[in-house]
């Protein structure tokens, strides 16, 4: 076996103190790094939120404005309806025959004319 001599002893005891010094600057290291970590994940979600809210605002009162503009367009359409009732009846009948129309033309053409009814 190898003998340790008495100058050996101390080498080897400088060398560990010598990394249990670095070991405990590295840890300290490592939470300085983990606090800047954190303080910037806070920054960034808080950031994040106040987007996100502002986006939800804008929103929010664009909708508003689209339901006013809206109801106000349906208001204007209802008051014609009814001072008119007879163009209102004509003009509904119109378009449904046109659907009509448009769905006989659309299955005629989609059909196998082999295949009929009769």
């Amino acid at each position: 076996m190898a003998e340790t001599t008495k100058s050996d002893v101390p080498q080897s005891e400088d060398a560990q103190k010598t990394m249990e010094r670095q070991i405990a600057e590295l840890r300290r290291e490592i939470t300085k790094i983990n606090k800047t970590i954190a303080a910037r994940s806070a920054d960034l979600v808080n950031n994040a939120s106040e987007q996100a809210s502002d986006m939800y605002d804008t929103a929010a009162a664009r909708a508003s404005r689209t339901t006013q503009q809206l109801r106000t367009q349906a208001q204007a359409v209802s008051d014609v309806a009814r001072e008119n009732p007879g163009t209102t009846t004509a003009l509904v009948g119109v378009i449904c025959l046109l659907g009509f129309l448009a769905g006989l033309a659309v299955g005629q053409t989609t059909s196998d004319t082999t295949r009929r009814w009769y």
